[in-house]
């Protein structure tokens, strides 16, 4: 943590009462104490050293606008650093249901946080439509693209923008921690030939649901059932410049129902079958869990963040999805050691044991080791 401080600028000159480092762990237990006041928060982190006397500095809890003109101090970049240091995929390969055959299973998808309706963030993020007769929804919203390990839900890449900015476009940054070996689902939202293009040259495979009237011309029948076809730019309207090759797998849950188209760079039947890959297509929804987990669970209902300014909401969605990593880190090592599928291990106890333990030991200290008598963490 202090690396990434010291590599964003946000060393201190002078001692202050909320130095860098402590502002960080501040906006952490924030987002893993969502529904507590700042200082409550500040009480939450310090408590335990007090109560087994390992406290003896003079530090005080700062007020609520002490609080927040440090975060504004602080702004998003140690967060996000942090977040690109530390949050990567954490499946081994003897983690239940994080792999196919010699693929790592990940997905990609997008949604919205509501934020606090202030002039800045209405400005910066803008607002939904809605169709209840008003203009528009009553809080601004940012819009957050993620990529997830499938089976162990961990969030390893993330963007976050404003509401205009559409999710395949906060999507294709993210792209760069894609690598080979990799297998990525998508929906019918991430769409596109360039997008296609782009996921696929990371050297990643990829599984997307495509719209039922998408043009995908037989090329060559295979003996599972799908076929050979290509797709192409919606500006290459004859189809003459460089289609990409894909395999088309159709297919249905129930005789007569919804008929589920899906295009893979995996182009040889034997190294995943169509009734394979329609089976896996289901660990899609394993992101649609984790996003749950993050706004309904580790948020709480109809979560609204509570950053006043851009800067700070794009600091407390990385430190949500830094708590959530931590916790599902968490969750894969405990499920590793009992042999259990991460699944079969629930969030919200987890989550509850966490925030037991965060006040119940003493483990923070809002000063570094060389600064004063009795400081140091413990």
């Amino acid at each position: 943590m202090d690396e990434v401080i010291a590599e964003c600028g946000r060393a201190e000159q002078r001692q202050r009462l909320l130095p860098a480092r402590v502002v960080v762990y501040f906006v952490l237990a924030m987002c893993l104490f969502a529904g507590q006041g700042y200082e409550e928060v500040a009480r939450l982190l310090t408590h335990g050293l007090e109560r087994m006397g390992r406290w003896k500095g003079t530090w005080r809890v700062p007020t609520t606008a002490a609080i927040g003109r440090a975060r504004l101090r602080l702004g998003p970049e140690p967060l996000r650093a942090l977040f690109d240091r530390v949050c990567h995929p954490v499946a081994t390969e003897e983690t239940s249901g994080s792999w196919y055959r010699g693929w790592r299973l990940v997905a990609v998808d997008g949604t919205t946080f509501d934020v606090p309706d202030t002039e800045a963030n209405a400005a910066f993020f803008g607002r939904p439509g809605t169709s209840r007769g008003q203009e528009k929804s009553a809080y601004p919203q940012a819009r957050v693209a993620a990529l997830v390990e499938c089976g162990t839900h961990a969030v390893f890449a993330a963007e976050a923008g404003p509401l205009a900015v559409h999710e395949t476009e906060l999507a294709q940054r993210l792209f760069t921690a894609l690598r080979p070996g990799m297998l990525l689902l998508a929906d019918r939202g991430f769409r596109g030939f360039d997008l296609w293009r782009a996921a696929a040259a990371t050297g990643a495979d990829l599984l997307w649901r495509v719209k039922n009237d998408a043009v995908l011309p037989v090329r060559a029948l295979l003996e599972d059932g799908s076929y050979l076809s290509e797709i192409v730019a919606a500006r290459d309207k004859n189809r003459r410049q460089d289609p990409a090759a894909v395999r088309v797998i159709e297919y249905t849950l129930i005789p007569g129902g919804t008929v589920y188209r899906l295009i893979t760079t995996i182009l040889d039947p034997k190294a995943a079958s169509a009734t394979a890959l329609a089976a896996l297509y289901a660990q899609r929804w394993e992101i649609e869990n984790t996003l749950d987990e993050i706004k309904t669970h580790q948020g709480g209902p109809r979560m609204v963040l509570r950053s006043q300014h851009p800067a700070g909401v794009e600091q407390e969605i990385f430190g949500f999805l830094l708590v959530h990593h931590a916790l599902r880190d968490l969750m894969h090592q405990a499920a590793q050691q009992a042999e259990h599928d991460p699944d079969r291990i629930s969030f919200t106890r987890t989550l509850r044991i966490v925030r037991r333990q965060v006040t119940d030991q003493a483990a923070f200290s809002p000063l570094p080791a060389d600064q004063g008598p009795g400081h140091g963490t413990a």
